[in-house]
């Protein structure tokens, strides 16, 4: 076995004990909040998936930019990846808002401005995976890295706005810090690891896979090409 396989081995396990840890955290060690009550406990996926959402966002919007510059498809590579588990991010963000929403302003969804950017956000992307199925394979990198430049001004906007705009959305973290006690600050850092580790592991195995099948691409194109397909 190979340094770099024992490695990612060790990577891999290390990744998924630190996802263990996060979730006996998340349920047994942060305390039950006074006012929210259990629910409050879905704080602890909702900012790092957030936050996870946001990084990737911002990798595909600097390999858009390098590409441009550099035109090596390594960075298209990684626009794309990112883009895609930063959707999947966005999604979790979605779907864990509105569950956490219900109990505590007894409604799943409202037009609020973080609420609704972060929508606009998820749209944004999704219609950057759209584009890279219709564009044509000479134009797909170009316009797809254009795209994710511009698709990226929406994140900021998303960041900020329960401080552009009147809200009810929660403000977490403000000039003072965080306003939570202390098993809880060490159960978010705790989750915040962890899902850093995890996005980095999904974004690897992602590009590995997406090189594996531009190679294939290509294989099966001089194929096709020398036998006149």
């Amino acid at each position: 076995m190979t340094p770099k396989r024992i490695t990612k081995i060790i990577f891999e396990l290390f990744t998924f004990v630190m996802m263990l840890l996060a979730l006996y955290a998340i349920f047994f060690y942060a305390p039950v909040e006074k006012t929210m009550g259990l629910v409050q406990k879905i704080f602890y996926i909702h900012v790092p998936a957030a936050f996870i959402a946001f990084l990737a966002f911002f990798i595909t919007f600097a390999a858009s930019i390098l590409y441009l510059v550099k035109k090596d498809n390594q960075w298209d590579l990684i626009a794309l990846c990112s883009a895609e588990i930063g959707i999947i991010f966005c999604t979790i963000v979605l779907v864990t808002g509105p569950i956490w929403a219900k109990p505590v302003w007894n409604v799943w969804w409202t037009w609020d401005p973080r609420l609704t950017t972060t929508l606009i956000l998820w749209f944004i992307y999704v219609a950057y995976l759209m584009l890279r199925g219709v564009v044509g394979e000479n134009k797909k990198a170009n316009f797809s890295a254009v795209f994710g430049i511009i698709g990226f001004v929406n994140v900021p906007l998303t960041f900020f706005a329960i401080r552009l705009w009147r809200t009810i959305h929660p403000v977490m973290i403000t000039s003072r810090g965080i306003n939570i006690s202390g098993p809880m600050k060490d159960t978010l850092a705790l989750t915040f690891s962890a899902f850093c580790l995890l996005f980095i592991f999904l974004l690897l195995t992602r590009m590995r896979l997406e090189k594996m099948k531009r190679a294939t691409e290509t294989v099966i194109a001089m194929f096709e090409e020398r036998h006149h397909f």
